[in-house]
């Protein structure tokens, strides 16, 4: 089981040196990945009485494939997203962005994808919340065929591709789609279509029948699950050293391929901070041991 970091987004600054320190660090102790998650915009709650998502307009996030197009220049780690919102993007321009973050990184890429949740931040990027289920499948479908073919001639209910294709072309081909999502329609959906997935619940009973009942619907689908990665989390401020360990190893149990260690949310006062919490964390779980 490969065991990465997520990215602390919204508690990381705006100093690419911190950002370089964090990532150089992260790969020193042995970590195998890093992943991070994204949001174009931010909602001003002072025109939004009753706001309840964890996010707003004050909440940075670095846009995640020019931040892997910087990193890609200094690390040998895998670069992940958890996720890429894609229905709010444009298909081609995403296929093409994640085509050369995947040649800049020589294959070390992973496209993480989901529908979201911010009606707001749709409309600001002129999308559609509410088809944005239907139109991941399609969008998927037309990346994978632009990342495999040199022109693609393609028609489809919101796509049309007049014999156009992408130069360069990525090094994997196709890239890697793994798929977030907390739904029935998206447990269906990371069954039929994903290469692996990314859950956000604790490996208790209730979670692990989620996870065999994406298992199921990929052999309903006609798909081997033995090949659908999986890639929890844990959130670090959520739970003790002890769960931590007990965590780990239910997944492992599980057939998780690779875990995120999760270190938002902790109280931490500075970007230091969180390079001085995965230092802990990989010394107490054995990170980077043989």
């Amino acid at each position: 089981m490969r065991i990465g970091v997520i990215l602390p987004q919204t508690e990381i600054g705006t100093d690419p040196a911190v950002i370089r320190e964090y990532v150089q660090t992260a790969e020193g102790l042995g970590y195998t990945h890093i992943a991070c998650y994204e949001h174009v915009v931010g909602v001003d709650t002072s025109t939004r009485p009753g706001w309840t998502g964890p996010y707003t307009v004050d909440s940075l996030f670095h846009e995640p494939m020019v931040l892997y197009g910087y990193l890609a220049a200094f690390t040998k780690l895998e670069l992940v997203t958890t996720v890429v919102v894609l229905p709010q993007r444009q298909t081609v321009l995403v296929a093409k962005q994640a085509a050369e973050v995947d040649l800049l990184t020589g294959g070390r890429f992973r496209l993480g994808v989901g529908v979201g949740w911010n009606e707001a931040e749709y409309i600001a990027l002129n999308e559609n919340f509410h088809n944005r289920g239907r139109r991941i499948e399609e969008q998927i479908e037309v990346m994978r065929l632009l990342w495999t073919q040199r022109v693609v001639t393609y028609e489809g209910r919101w796509h049309n591709l007049p014999g156009v294709g992408i130069n360069p072309l990525p090094v994997q081909r196709p890239i890697p789609i793994w798929m977030g999502g907390r739904s029935e329609p998206a447990y269906r959906r990371i069954g039929r279509l994903a290469d692996g997935w990314q859950p956000q619940f604790p490996p208790t009973d209730e979670g692990l029948e989620i996870v065999e009942r994406v298992r199921q619907y990929a052999r309903e689908a006609g798909r081997d699950p033995a090949t659908l990665g999986l890639e929890p989390r844990i959130t670090i401020g959520q739970s003790t050293p002890d769960e931590w360990h007990w965590q780990v190893e239910r997944w492992r149990k599980a057939g998780a391929t690779h875990l995120l260690i999760n270190t938002l949310g902790m109280g931490l006062s500075s970007p230091r901070d969180h390079i001085a919490a995965i230092e802990r964390i990989a010394r107490e779980l054995g990170v980077g041991r043989a």
